[in-house]
């Protein structure tokens, strides 16, 4: 059994988890918590729960201030706690399927800021590969425990979140060191990490308004942050069902790299890295929405604290505000304050869904929200009602840039710099990007892929665990 490849879903399966052999799912459920770092995890890596229905919210209104429907889907059960881990196991899978990989052999480098570094550690060394996860110093301490506890390597390189070239610097100095047995699989440029996106979130997303009948049963607006513009990419599969959709971009006021071609450090975790990814499709965003690091931080305080959940509990009620506070992070509260800005912007009714992710949960960060409190004091009711209204009631429709033709292009020219002259990209390939044929081609991978883990199946007579 050694010899086998470690295979475990194919993209339709992670869409549709009641289409995995009933065994091999009731098992995998059954080891989801009392053996988290089994293989048999892999099939755990999907939107939906042991009842197959999608995990979302609705936000209460009363928290959001608008009208429209903010639905947020939530990352909180898949393996590792992020849906990060369906990128890295697609990425995986995709190379491993096709022999281009081997973990007798390779060494596996996954540049990250965080979640795709956990779910690198987690995948790759449940696939039995030499895994090195490189993220930056400053990132919560939190990250690089949950990494070593997956088995994997770590390396702190200088900087925070937006330190992403000083990231790609040191796996570019390790791949040189041994370049026949290094492979560096970089969520900025992976297109396996595009399509885990486009084709299981962007399904799920569609299923998810239709099936459950919620607003007018299609999608006004998706928000999203992007780090690596993975999840962005369900974008694309919405807009073929429904083409009048916003597809709206997020990063930080601090790092306002697509928006106003600038830099700087923040401190959302997970977004805002300074760069244009390779994989980021920007001709098919509608516009772009900046939010603060700190409103987002004392957001996510406010939800998961308990004097702040005592304060929402006034007039939301008791066990929704339980449930919000173990789905959010910091990435996912500077989410919802995009979808509330986007909402405002754009004047969207009762009958308007507007969709986002909420990547982690404060369990990542509760260091960061000690840290709030020794610089801030701690919450009191006040407090909270003043982050309340400022934060959540107080969304402005400033740092808005909208998607004109001039800003689309202009978006995708920032890709020069870190693609063809710092990471030898060709030109050619740059120019493609701007043509939908491109991205079409790398939306049928998807089908490919799914083909090939079948036939392994069929051939091994295993699931490949």
């Amino acid at each position: 059994m050694s010899s086998k490849k470690v295979i475990g879903p194919t993209f339709e399966e992670m869409l549709h988890p009641d289409k995995i052999d009933p065994k091999v799912r009731k098992l995998a459920l059954k080891k989801f918590k009392e053996d988290p770092l089994d293989p048999i995890n892999f099939f755990n890596i999907t939107w939906r729960g042991i009842d197959n229905k999608i995990k979302y919210v609705v936000l209460p209104k009363a928290l959001t201030g608008v009208a429209a429907n903010i639905i947020v889907m939530y990352g909180r059960d898949f393996p590792t706690g992020s849906h990060k881990v369906g990128a890295t196991y697609s990425i995986m899978a995709e190379k491993v399927i096709r022999n281009e990989i081997d973990p007798s052999y390779h060494t596996l480098i996954w540049p990250s800021t965080g979640n795709y570094g956990i779910g690198g550690a987690w995948v790759g060394c449940r696939m039995k590969f030499d895994s090195v996860v490189i993220l930056p110093e400053e990132m919560s301490k939190e990250r690089f425990e949950i990494i070593k506890s997956y088995g994997a390597r770590v390396i702190a390189t200088p900087g925070c979140e937006s330190n992403v070239k000083e990231i790609y610097d040191k796996a570019k100095e390790l791949k040189a060191e041994n370049p026949e047995k290094v492979r560096i699989l970089n969520q900025f440029e992976e297109f396996g990490n595009y399509r885990f996106h486009y084709y299981v979130t962007g399904n799920t997303m569609l299923e998810l308004v239709k099936n459950e009948k919620i607003g007018n049963g299609r999608i006004a607006s998706i928000v999203s942050g992007v780090g690596s513009a993975g999840t962005i990419a369900c974008g694309d599969r919405v807009k073929q069902e429904f083409p009048e959709t916003k597809v709206v971009t997020l990063e930080p006021t601090q790092c306002p790299t697509i928006s106003m071609n600038g830099y700087g450090g923040h401190d959302i975790q997970g977004i805002g890295d300074k760069h244009v990814t390779w994989i980021h499709h920007v001709t098919n965003s509608d516009a772009v929405v900046a939010i603060d690091d700190m409103e987002s931080k004392k957001g996510m305080q406010l939800l998961t604290d308990e004097v702040g959940k005592s304060f929402l509990k006034e007039f939301i009620s008791s066990d929704q505000v339980e449930e919000l506070a173990t789905i959010f992070g910091i990435s996912g509260v500077a989410n919802v304050l995009g979808a509330i800005k986007v909402a405002k912007e754009y004047g969207y009714g009762p009958d308007d869904n507007v969709v986002t992710i909420a990547t982690d949960t404060v369990d990542r960060y509760r260091s960061v929200m000690s840290d709030l409190d020794k610089k801030y004091g701690k919450m009191d009711r006040a407090e909270a009602k003043a982050r309340f209204e400022s934060i959540f009631m107080g969304v402005k429709t400033d740092w808005f840039f909208e998607g004109t033709i001039e800003n689309r292009r202009r978006w995708h020219n920032l890709k020069y710099y870190t693609w063809i002259e710092q990471q030898g990209k060709s030109i050619e390939e740059l120019n493609s990007q701007l043509e939908d044929e491109y991205w079409e081609n790398h939306q049928k991978m998807v089908q490919e892929t799914d083909k090939l883990i079948m036939e392994y199946r069929k051939r091994e007579g295993i699931y490949g665990l």
